[in-house]
């Protein structure tokens, strides 16, 4: 089997929790008459596993937003509700609805470190 090099047109993407709770992005690609899917690799493994660590900041920073609107895809981010910690120039964090749970990206990263220790 060999390696070729073609077009493609990216068709759509996906960025989802939803396959075991990991974060794992998908570009769905078009050939023009077939297509084919890039991606599945595990982009960040939230707290609740064992071998956590923010390896990945954009990975943390993704995975977070989506945890706190409660959303397994980041297409269904539109028309979900947060709370925000704000002053008038800028968002410091955003918080789940319900539960007490607040993303502060300046902080987590602060802690990265620390983390990775």
């Amino acid at each position: 089997m060999s390696i070729e090099t073609k077009n493609a047109i990216i068709e759509s993407t996906s960025l989802s929790t939803s396959d075991h709770g990991v974060l794992i992005g998908y570009l769905h690609l078009d050939y023009g008459g077939s297509g084919q899917g890039f991606g599945g690799i595990t982009l960040y493994l939230p707290k609740s596993f064992t071998h956590y660590n923010i390896l990945s900041p954009a990975g943390h920073w993704i995975y977070r937003v989506m945890e706190i609107a409660g959303v397994e895809k980041w297409g269904d981010l539109p028309g979900k509700t947060v709370r925000v910690k704000a002053e008038n120039f800028k968002v410091h964090a955003i918080g789940h609805i319900v539960k007490d749970d607040w993303f502060n990206p300046v902080e987590d990263f602060a802690n990265i470190n620390e983390e990775s220790k």
